[in-house]
């Protein structure tokens, strides 16, 4: 009785395995202005819901190191920004159920729009400010274009409200040349910021399965840009 007692005190004394607190609240922004058709919204929502569900994503999702809480909204004109996923804590599987179900039943707005980009950076800013307290603060930004309607992204970092903020692009380069160019000077900006590259619509689904595993890793968004198949680099430059 003495060496049973012995051995739960000792198991009791024992540190548990425990997950940690929030590690990441991830903002996804989507961009759905005018360039970004029917076929395209439907490549990007059903990309992002498969990226969830992919078996490295769920991994990173899950990974003993904390939660993560995740939000998705998508923007397009100066007025039009729109949450589709409000704060939601990912801490099992059974969480992202919703958050799928939401993505793939989602149609496009009706309203055609130019590509504010400024403001729907505003948006996520804000978004953020009633997130999860979480160790990290990361804004997901995709997008086909520059900014063309309303203040630049230039003009809304200088309004301030961005520390502990990390900024990334993933830029989707059918409609306009050098986009990536332009996410790295104007958009991307914090602690280990990153510009992912999408060569079309169709290329989406990868180019954000790339993405997320990134952010949802600290170690992985720590390293160099992997090479594309072939070995040409990807855009994705890592500002540290």
């Amino acid at each position: 009785m003495r060496f049973a007692a012995l051995v739960l005190t000792v198991c009791l004394s024992l540190p548990q395995a425990v997950r940690a607190e929030c590690r990441l609240a991830l903002a996804l922004a989507m961009d759905v202005s005018r360039s970004v058709d029917a076929k395209d919204f439907a490549i990007q929502t059903q990309g992002l819901a498969d990226a969830l569900e992919a078996p490295e994503i769920e991994t990173a999702l899950f990974a003993p190191a904390g939660d993560v809480a995740l939000a998705v909204y998508q923007w397009s004109g100066e007025e039009y920004q729109e949450v589709l996923v409000g704060w939601t804590e990912i801490r099992e599987p059974a969480d992202l159920g919703p958050v799928v179900a939401l993505l793939r039943g989602l149609k496009p707005p009706e309203l055609r729009l130019n590509t504010a980009l400024g403001r729907g950076l505003e948006f996520g800013r804000d978004l953020l400010a009633s997130a999860p307290a979480c160790e990290r603060r990361v804004l997901d930004v995709a997008g086909d274009g520059r900014n063309n309607a309303g203040p630049t992204p230039e003009r809304i970092y200088a309004l301030g409200g961005w520390e502990g903020i990390t900024v990334n692009g993933l830029a989707i380069g059918s409609h306009e040349l050098q986009l990536p160019d332009y996410f790295h000077a104007s958009l991307i900006r914090g602690p280990g910021a990153f510009v992912e590259l999408a060569l079309r619509h169709t290329d989406f689904p990868q180019a954000i399965r790339r993405k997320l595993q990134r952010e949802l890793t600290e170690a992985v968004a720590a390293l160099d840009c992997p090479e594309a198949a072939g070995g040409a680099p990807r855009s994705c430059r890592i500002f540290r």
